[in-house]
């Protein structure tokens, strides 16, 4: 067999306004989410440069430019779809997909298992093989302020 390992990262700041998207699950607020040209599901575009990282294929930038209209607004799952269709992402197996999301506020353990099953679903796999885990940064940085959100997400593929 052949392996391939991939690790994405993202970043996006808080917002007033918006709505929090996480792994493709809508994550309750008092009224703010992620600033982006897309969703800003920060989970997910890590996920997506983690997939592209891993085959070689550019990142998730020069795949959904943000000064493309086409992806404002965009729902990351159809962006995450998109790249799971390419044909030389379909030859590939995912093994495992192993995550992190680095948040203050809000609390994301309740909300785990649901981001798991909506990545599972996304992957068409068991969400034996996915792994979703939150930290907060203990109120240091910009993420600690609650001014921002990341993430980083690490793909094993095999063929």
């Amino acid at each position: 067999m052949e392996f391939r390992l991939g690790q994405g990262y993202d970043l996006h700041r808080t917002i007033s306004g918006r709505r929090l998207f996480l792994g493709g699950q809508e994550i309750p607020t008092d009224g703010w989410g992620l600033l982006g040209h897309s969703d800003a599901d920060v989970l997910l575009h890590a996920i997506i440069d983690s997939l592209l990282g891993a085959l070689a294929l550019g990142d998730i930038g020069q795949w959904f430019p943000d000064t493309d209209q086409r992806w404002l607004n965009a729902d990351s799952r159809d962006l995450l779809q998109t790249v799971l269709a390419d044909a030389r992402v379909q030859a590939w197996q995912l093994q495992n997909l192993d995550c992190t999301v680095i948040a203050q506020a809000p609390k994301l353990s309740p909300h785990i298992l649901s981001i798991r099953q909506s990545l599972a679903e996304l992957f068409a796999c068991d969400p034996e093989r996915i792994s979703v885990k939150a930290k907060s940064n203990e109120h240091l940085d910009a993420v600690g302020r609650q001014e921002a959100i990341a993430a980083q997400a690490v793909v094993l593929l095999a063929r």
